[in-house]
């Protein structure tokens, strides 16, 4: 987490040096309706996502089952998750940084880093464990990629805030625990890369 600290204070300098830029737009338009197979062999069961995922948070079983549940009955079963950690920091506009390891059935484990700015009235910093799950995702290179925030769908469950972002026809939904989980990022995006760096644009 040293590293994620660095980044977010390096990541909040820049942000007040500079003005702030014009949010780089994902390529494509997210659709009204999220097609997927579930009888894909590759994807992944309700059960076996939160197997994964109550191995990873630990305590929030009860607030991760509704999420879990709330994301399959829109979504669907999704063909690759994260696990990982992340910390953010905002002054008025908000920065996260992150970093963990990519789950696909078909093509194993992958490190991944992801870092992004929001915009909006927002200040304090928060950290903690992050579950992402994707979706449609054909290739792992897909998501090397910017994801922007889906209108309207972020929100809470308990204790676990949920937003779901897209590339095209590719979305991810991280799932973030902790009180401090800031929904601000639905105004933003991640940016996805195979290396850390400070520059979340």
């Amino acid at each position: 987490m040293n590293r994620l600290a660095f980044n977010i204070l390096a990541g909040l300098t820049a942000l007040m040096l500079f003005s702030a830029p014009t949010i780089a737009r994902a390529e494509g338009n997210a659709p009204n309706q999220i097609p997927y197979d579930q009888n894909n062999d590759n994807s992944y069961s309700p059960d076996e996502v939160l197997r994964a995922g109550h191995d990873f948070f630990g305590g929030v079983s009860r607030d991760l089952a509704l999420a879990v549940e709330s994301l399959f009955s829109k979504y669907g079963q999704p063909n690759g998750y994260i696990l990982g950690e992340e910390g953010g920091g905002a002054i008025i506009g908000g920065l996260r940084y992150g970093e963990g390891t990519l789950h696909t059935r078909n093509s194993g484990e992958h490190k991944i880093y992801w870092q992004g700015p929001s915009i909006g009235w927002d200040f304090g910093a928060d950290g903690g464990r992050t579950m992402i799950l994707v979706y449609n995702m054909n290739d792992t290179e897909e998501m090397y990629r910017r994801y922007v925030g889906v209108n309207g769908s972020a929100y809470l469950i308990g204790g676990l805030g949920i937003t779901v972002l897209s590339n095209n026809n590719v979305f991810a939904a991280p799932i973030r625990a902790g009180v401090g989980a800031r929904l601000g990022i639905s105004a933003g995006y991640l940016k996805f890369t195979h290396r850390p760096t400070w520059n979340p644009f």
